[in-house]
This record gives structure tokens, sequence and C-alpha cells, in this order.
């Protein structure tokens, strides 16, 4: 059962972590291990290394996040990711679908 739950979970986690992402970048930006960890801070959106990185590379693609590489104080220097103008634009448009979403989907709940 509690992994029946868990796959719906990460189901649903799936279609908010752009939007988790980009607003993490919103704040300053990270590397990726710092997201993970970020994330990992909020139970329902943790996730892996391997769902991060293919997914910044996505928004870089998309021209929302540009990169930096930065000397580390441990360690290899570390890839940076920052939130572009159409990055922030993106997140403006998302975050209004996403509270649209979530109170149309909250008012069907408390109907039924």
């Amino acid at each position: 059962m509690a992994r029946k739950k868990d796959e719906e979970l990460a189901q649903l986690r799936k279609g908010v972590l752009e939007i988790a992402v980009l607003a993490l970048l919103r704040v300053r930006p990270h590397y990726g291990g710092e997201l993970v960890e970020a994330l990992a801070e909020r139970p329902a959106l943790a996730t892996g290394a391997g769902t991060i990185y293919p997914l910044l590379t996505r928004l870089r693609r998309a021209g929302w996040v540009d990169t930096t590489w930065e000397e580390s104080p441990v360690g290899p220097p570390r890839k940076y990711y920052t939130l572009t103008p159409a990055g922030r634009a993106e997140l403006t448009r998302l975050s209004a679908a996403w509270r649209q979403l979530a109170d149309s989907l909250t008012a069907l709940l408390e109907e039924s």
C-alpha cells in the first residue's frame, strides 16, 4: 500500500517540479546538488539528481535558465543555474496556472 502511495505522489510531483525549481532559482542561483537538497527539505517535492539534471537541461534549452561555472571550496568547480528574464516570465505564467488549477481542484474536493 505504501508503495502505491509513493508512486501516486511521484506522478503528481512530476508536474510541479519545474515550477518548484524555477521558484528556487528566483531566490538565488543554485547548483544541482543544492536544488536536490532544497527540494528534499519539502518531502512532497523530494527527488534525486537523476530527475533534476535532465530537468535543468530542458530549462536551459528553453532559455529559462543560464549556467555559469564557479570554483568550489571543496572539490571540482560547480555549474550554477540562474533564472533568466524569460524564466521569470515563465514562472509568473506557471504560478498563475498552478493557482487556478489548485483553486479549482480544492473547490471540487470540498464539494464531494
